[in-house]
């Protein structure tokens, strides 16, 4: 199974403030859901041709981190069904604490093919 691990640290610009997901100076849920996601593309060997696209989340946003804090992001394999592949993901603080965790599905498509049934994509 495919495995993927992505460091980022929190700035000014990925709180909740900062993103319309509340008002508060801590990492944004959206943002932590971005960086787990970029996880999930990252642990995918794709063909040149091919991209995935999510479409179901299940995420637990534990933990609030405040700006400065260095979050990692594992994104694992944990079923893969023809184009269908799901990941378990996590993300963790510099203390190894749990901020976030749940389950990513992504759908391997045809790039080309993708955008062309998307209306105002040449």
């Amino acid at each position: 199974m495919s495995e993927a691990q992505i460091t980022h640290t929190v700035g000014p610009e990925h709180t909740a403030r900062a993103v319309g997901s509340g008002d508060l100076e801590v990492l944004g849920t959206p943002v932590a859901l971005a960086w787990l996601e970029e996880a999930t593309c990252a642990a995918l060997d794709l063909e040149e041709t091919q991209t995935s696209v999510g479409t179901r989340v299940e995420l637990q946003h534990l933990v609030a981190s405040a700006v400065g804090a260095t979050i990692t992001t594992t994104a694992s394999v944990s079923h893969r069904d023809g184009r269908m592949v799901i990941f378990e993901v996590a993300a963790r603080d510099q203390n190894g604490v749990l901020v976030a965790s749940g389950q990513v599905r992504r759908v391997v498509v045809d790039r080309e093919r993708f955008l062309s049934r998307v209306p105002g994509v040449d």
